[in-house]
């Protein structure tokens, strides 16, 4: 998986384009002045979509999209419960509410479009999500919460392109490693 991910890494590459100005509220982009390649989206997707889960994660776009916003929602709400959350846990803050916001927004331009039992998974992925934040926003000492705040690792790569293939109404597969030049690293004998 590691030789994946930095052939990847290796292989994604970006084309200039003029410099934009930036809105302090908007997400932090890295590589300034740069446009993602189709090609590099495709490949990012590809590996996103090639690594497991986590347990309790559903596998299909909008339920997965519903359950991500509900994970960084309760992330964020546990942030805004510390009494004195330092600089970076502002701005961990500040960035869960954009992302949230970016799945909102995708689920929203989704919902038309979807099956009652489709919403209805989504609905079940977001209340097991949120759910797993109830007993840590629950504890009382304000040092465990934010020990818990620290502990969270993230979202899995997945949630970001599953929101830009619902908001798009993209149906097709995601493409597989094979399909971008990507194939398993065997183990040396």
């Amino acid at each position: 998986m590691l030789t994946r991910l930095i052939a990847a890494l290796m292989l994604t590459t970006v084309v200039s384009t003029p410099a934009l100005a930036q809105d302090a509220d908007a997400p932090i982009v890295t590589g300034a002045n740069a446009r993602e390649t189709a090609s590099a989206l495709r490949l990012r997707e590809a590996l996103a979509y090639s690594n497991p889960l986590p347990r309790g994660a559903p596998t299909e776009d909008y339920p997965l999209v519903a359950w991500c916003d509900a994970l960084v929602s309760g992330h964020v709400r546990l942030g805004e419960s510390l009494p004195n959350a330092v600089a970076e846990d502002v701005e961990l803050i500040r960035l869960g509410k954009l992302e949230a916001q970016d799945f909102r927004s995708a689920l929203h331009a989704a919902e038309p479009r979807q099956s009652a039992a489709t919403k209805a998974a989504a609905l079940a992925a977001a209340e097991s999500a949120a759910a797993m934040w109830t007993p840590v926003l629950a504890q009382e000492d304000p040092a465990l919460r934010s020990q818990a705040f620290g502990l969270f690792f993230g979202l899995p790569g997945r949630c970001e392109h599953a929101a830009r293939r619902i908001r798009e109404n993209i149906t097709t597969p995601p493409a597989t490693p094979a399909d971008v030049g990507l194939r398993e690293a065997t183990p040396a004998a």
